[in-house]
């Protein structure tokens, strides 16, 4: 089947590629993609990841989003104190530094698994258990180390090497891998073959999901067979907004991202040329209200409108995420991003799952009960044109993620540029009050902005930071897809 994908990864990228060109449909490739995803990018995602799933479907053009993303644990556990997460800080930019927080109690409820056996019982058209074969070759046979992957495992590294169990799968002869060493994951594609064979019922009610309660508790974890057992993909309607004769849809409440990007397009007014300091002040100035709404009282309007317990609570930052753009050549469309935060460093012997932190993620203003749906800031999107799709897009990046995707879409629909120009165009954002300029601006438009009043953060060159965005477009028929050069990501067209 003639369709395009876009990922994190080329080894991502050319799995849903090959999926499409076997006949199978966008949900068939996207899934076939994350699980290859688990192995080439296991340092943002994996079975102990949570995510979203956007899947727009051409017979009845309908739009829906599974909400597979992590939950509360501690059902059916009695009340007790939580042990101390670890606290790890992290260099990324050269004395730039976050802080992490890692461990069994910093371990959430994972969906990932689940998410996709829904996605893919409910619209895909090829077995299920054909979609785990390239996944589970190179997990076995091993992925070799791109620079973007090396860099994360470098950043990572007292995260990826925290424990002996997770020392035994990121490490070689006691050294971090590097550009060009092999990552091999023989017990995690001993898991692949069991989630083939059985379904993600052996992660929720069989050994895998026993595995893991049992390694988690050990280490402090709140996590029970119950939280696994009762987990659940719930369907969500997707966030709507118009957008210069176009339609915008996206992650919706509870979490943030997607309706703050629509609530930024439909303040975004046609000023300048891409790269100009009228737009880029334009941009900034949409960026500043979305945060002013996000900070003051948007959840509390939103509720009055309907939206109940938008951002209930503070919307989870995605330090490690990845995420997938599919559309087939009869329209359906897919846009997925997963998580597993930062990693948790806990690695479950003998299954090869590295757990998320997304408990130690952020601080709750209030303990939430045990099996309520985290919050995240993750925005899987797709723009449609008179009922059909236009362009699918999403994108890791942290805080830097919803401007990333926005800035995409601004991009193609507003300023008329293809999607690989689209996600290469240096991009902004807005940090408190500096403006952060990423490397590749003109020097004279942001001389320009400083004059406008903005405090202007220069950026020598393109970096991470400023997200990891994948995008497909489909025009009159004709397909294109592009990864993000910041995170060696690339676009796969099947003709």
């Amino acid at each position: 089947m003639r369709g395009a994908i876009a990922a994190g990864h080329p080894l991502t990228a050319e799995a849903g590629a090959g999926i499409l060109a076997q006949g199978g449909n966008a949900v068939d490739a996207a899934v076939g993609a994350a699980l290859v995803s688990w192995v080439a990018e296991g340092t943002l995602t994996g079975p102990g990841a949570g995510g979203f799933m956007l899947v727009h479907r051409a017979r009845d053009r309908s739009t829906s989003v599974l909400d597979f993303f992590v939950a509360m644990p501690g059902l059916g556990s009695p009340e007790a104190a939580r042990p101390e997460m670890h606290r790890i800080d992290v260099d990324f930019s050269g004395g730039s530094t976050q802080m992490f927080r890692i461990g069994a109690p910093s371990c959430a409820v994972p969906g990932a698994a689940l998410g996709l056996e829904e996605a893919h019982r409910a619209y895909g058209t090829l077995p299920w258990r054909e979609l785990f074969v390239p996944a589970v070759e190179l997990a076995r046979r091993g992925v070799e180390l791109t620079p973007g992957q090396a860099y994360l495992h470098a950043i990572l590294d007292q995260i990826l090497r925290h424990t002996p169990e997770s020392r035994a799968v990121y490490e070689v002869d006691g050294k971090l891998l590097d550009t060009g060493d092999t990552l091999v994951q023989p017990d995690l594609a001993a898991t692949l073959e069991l989630l083939a064979d059985g379904g993600a019922g052996e992660l929720y009610r069989g050994r895998l999901g026993r595995a893991i309660v049992e390694h988690v508790r050990a280490g402090g974890g709140d996590m029970t067979l119950r939280d696994l057992e009762e987990y659940r993909v719930i369907r969500r309607r997707p966030v709507q907004a118009d957008f210069r004769g176009h339609q915008y849809l996206s992650n919706p409440p509870p979490s943030a991202g997607g309706i703050l990007i629509a609530y930024g397009l439909g303040l975004l007014h046609d000023v300048g040329a891409p790269g100009s300091a009228d737009a880029i002040d334009a941009l900034a100035r949409v960026m500043r209200e979305q945060i002013r709404a996000r900070e003051n009282g948007f959840d509390r309007a939103l509720r009055r409108g309907g939206l109940a317990k938008l951002l209930e609570e503070r919307a989870v930052v995605m330090r490690g995420t990845t995420h997938i753009s599919v559309v087939d050549e009869q329209g359906n469309a897919v846009a997925l991003t997963a998580s597993t935060g930062a990693g948790s460093g806990v690695v479950v012997p003998g299954t090869g799952i590295h757990l998320n932190n997304m408990l130690g993620e952020f601080d709750l203003p209030r303990p939430l009960r045990p099996g309520v749906r985290l919050s995240s800031g993750m925005s899987p999107s797709l723009v449609l044109h008179e009922g059909r799709p236009r362009l699918v897009v999403g994108s890791a990046g942290s805080l830097r993620l919803r401007g990333a995707v926005m800035q995409v879409v601004v991009n193609v629909i507003q300023h008329g540029l293809d999607v690989r120009e689209a996600i290469e165009r240096p991009r902004v954002h807005l940090e408190g009050e500096h403006l952060h300029c990423e490397g590749g601006h003109g020097v004279d438009e942001l001389d320009r902005l400083e004059r406008l009043g903005w405090d202007v953060t220069r950026w020598s060159r393109k970096n991470l930071y400023f997200g990891g965005a994948a995008a497909v477009e489909m025009v009159g028929g004709e397909l294109a897809a592009a990864g993000d050069p910041r995170r060696g990501g690339a676009g796969v067209v099947v003709q």
